[in-house]
């Protein structure tokens, strides 16, 4: 079972969560890109860190929005898209590889993530750059139309869950502007994690801007142990 988080989000005087807290505790790390967030000097420190600390790289790509954190929809045109996120995965994997790391999976961020199971030639251009990108594993909202497509397309497809968002009954995510869309609670997210663990999700997301994110990401791989469940990235080696 893999525990990931978004880090590296931290631009310039702004600093968003607490990366060196959060990291100890994660399998996985899914570094922004500059696009929605991070600046190079963050993403660079924040992949020495994860490499130090033996924690998997992912690249955390989205739309070019960093006014709005990347969490607005934007109507790119597929070829347009398909460019950008290849350019968030070579800019973050040169980087990656300086710190004697690579980027070894995918995951969309924010808007996108939501999007591209809801707009297919969106979905179509994510998956297009990852191939000429040379493949790589991606990970996304488990049982999602996206990571159907993501197996359509021959890639390996990781499904995940959500330790400190609530659920909605049809399975979707409560919208954060409604109240119960985050869970604070380190023991009910330990909780959560667990259930989502059970329920056959390959990754547990805890996300790096949640507050409280380090001690809930501590409680959550304490209770996956407990549980009986090896902590381990899926795109480790």
């Amino acid at each position: 079972m893999d525990l990931n988080a978004d880090v590296g989000e931290s631009f310039g005087r702004w600093q968003l969560g607490d990366d060196d807290a959060l990291l100890p505790h994660l399998t996985s790390a899914n570094v922004a890109c500059g696009f929605h967030a991070g600046d190079p000097l963050t993403l660079r420190r924040t992949c020495a860190r994860a490499a130090e600390l033996g924690v998997t790289v992912g690249a955390q790509v989205g739309y070019r929005d960093l006014a709005g954190f990347g969490r607005r929809y934007v109507d790119v045109p597929p070829a347009e898209l398909e460019a950008d996120v290849l350019y968030q995965l070579g800019a973050l994997d040169g980087i990656a590889r300086a710190a004697g790391a690579r980027v070894a999976y995918l995951k969309p961020h924010g808007a996108l993530y939501h999007a591209v199971s809801q707009h297919p030639g969106q979905a179509d251009a994510v998956i297009a750059a990852v191939r000429a990108f040379g493949g790589l594993p991606v990970l996304g909202l488990a049982g999602s139309a996206f990571l159907a497509a993501v197996e359509a397309a021959g890639l390996e497809a990781v499904g995940e869950g959500f330790a400190d968002r609530g659920y909605l009954p049809d399975g979707g995510l409560v919208p954060r502007s409604q109240p119960g869309a985050l869970l604070t609670d380190p023991a009910v997210a330990a909780a959560q994690a667990v259930r989502l663990a059970e329920s056959g999700v390959r990754s547990v997301c805890v996300h790096g801007d949640s507050p409280g994110a380090p001690e809930l990401a501590a409680a959550v791989r304490a209770a996956l142990d407990h549980a009986g469940f090896a902590v381990t990235s899926f795109a480790a080696g």
